[in-house]
């Protein structure tokens, strides 16, 4: 059995092919696991905010959501929908 000699050049670039690959295959897997509907407290952490502001904005109708047994759901199309909406121009924030 021939011996094959790999130059430290040939590894590194074999490590970043690797590396790409599998970033693709967990993007790839990302989209297909991404959950439709989420819990609260999974809303809460996607957006970093505390249980009395969520409410609040269940409260005043900004985010819509679905009560089964007492667990609330909300869409994840329907967050970022309202992450969209309220999005800020860093434009207008510096014209003010």
């Amino acid at each position: 059995m021939a011996a094959t000699i790999i130059t430290t050049d040939e590894l590194r670039e074999f490590k970043l092919e690797l590396l790409e690959a599998f970033k693709e295959l967990l993007a790839q897997q990302g989209d297909v696991q991404q959950k439709r509907w989420m819990k609260s407290k999974e809303v809460r952490d996607l957006l970093g905010i505390s249980p009395g502001t969520l409410q609040n904005l269940r409260v005043n109708g900004t985010l819509p959501f679905s009560k089964v047994g007492g667990v609330l759901y909300y869409q994840y199309q329907d967050v970022m929908q309202v992450l969209e909406q309220n999005r800020v121009d860093q434009y207008l924030v510096c014209k003010r």
